[in-house]
């Protein structure tokens, strides 16, 4: 029940909510999220990643560029890439690494 979760503390919070929601050797599952305008700040990943809107819109911003990123969309997230998620509208989204 980590989605679940994730929107109950989401209510009261400032920040995005995440929590894992499955970890194995070489890869992790998040969930995350997102009252809306709510921002992960600029970050890099250390690992391949994948981004997934399963509900709501945000804005992905990687260097100069832009996409938005609406229900069942998803973002390939490179490796060592500065990049931030700005919430549209509230949102929750699940991101992949390995």
């Amino acid at each position: 029940m980590i989605i679940q979760e994730v929107l109950a503390q989401l209510e009261n919070a400032v920040n995005p909510i995440v929590k894992i929601l499955q970890r194995g050797d070489q890869f992790k599952v998040i969930a995350m999220g997102f009252k809306k305008g709510m921002v992960l700040k600029e970050h890099q990943t250390p690992i391949p990643a994948k981004l997934v809107v399963i509900d709501g819109s945000v804005l992905y911003r990687q260097g100069e560029g832009s996409v938005t990123l609406n229900r069942f969309d998803e973002q390939e997230i490179p490796v060592a890439v500065i990049h931030s998620v700005e919430a549209l509208e509230n949102s929750i989204c699940i991101l992949i690494q390995g």
